[in-house]
């Protein structure tokens, strides 16, 4: 059997996306022991202005959520009939969007009540679910050889980065 190969936009996107998700999701974690905490707390205080790193990340990761959001709804949109994929997408999505929504001074000031901080806990739990079964999806589907597809390297000679925006564009002319 051949081995997969997974589009390198894909593979940039989703490695972006894959490396700051569980920096956002532990910092998120810190930040909601530290200010809220309804729900429990973590053993140990860490220190340190974990708001301003938790949003910092949420900057980087923003362009990267909206670049995937873009790719999976056209290049990669028959992706998404399987709930592995469609359900980590719109988990990242509601915790980007809300996160924008937010201000930052609302949990320093002990303000839990608002609907986009609401939106924000609930999207965290939804990822949390949703990336297991995001890696238990591509274990059924795949397992090894498909794993190893998103972590090549390798480029195909019509999948190189100027290949990108051509590839993009014939997914709109399609009839």
């Amino acid at each position: 059997m051949p081995r997969p190969y997974q589009p390198s936009l894909l593979r940039l996107l989703h490695g972006l996306t894959a490396a700051l998700l569980p920096l956002a999701w532990l910092s998120g974690l810190v930040v909601y022991s530290r200010y809220d905490g309804r729900w429990g707390r973590l053993p140990v205080a860490l220190p340190g202005d974990w708001i301003d790193l938790h949003g910092s990340i949420g900057v980087a990761l923003w362009p990267v959520a909206l670049l995937f959001g873009l790719y999976a709804l056209s290049i990669g949109r028959w992706r998404l009939r399987q709930l592995g994929n469609a359900l980590p997408l719109l988990a990242l999505g509601l915790a980007v969007g809300s996160g924008k929504a937010m201000q930052e001074d609302w949990l320093r000031q002990g303000q839990l009540h608002h609907l986009a901080y609401h939106l924000h806990l609930l999207a965290w739990v939804l990822l949390a679910l949703a990336v297991p079964l995001h890696l238990l999806e591509l274990g059924r589907r795949g397992g090894v050889a498909l794993a190893g597809s998103m972590l090549s390297l390798s480029l195909r000679s019509n999948d190189q980065p100027r290949d990108w925006w051509p590839q993009i564009q014939a997914v709109w002319r399609r009839p």
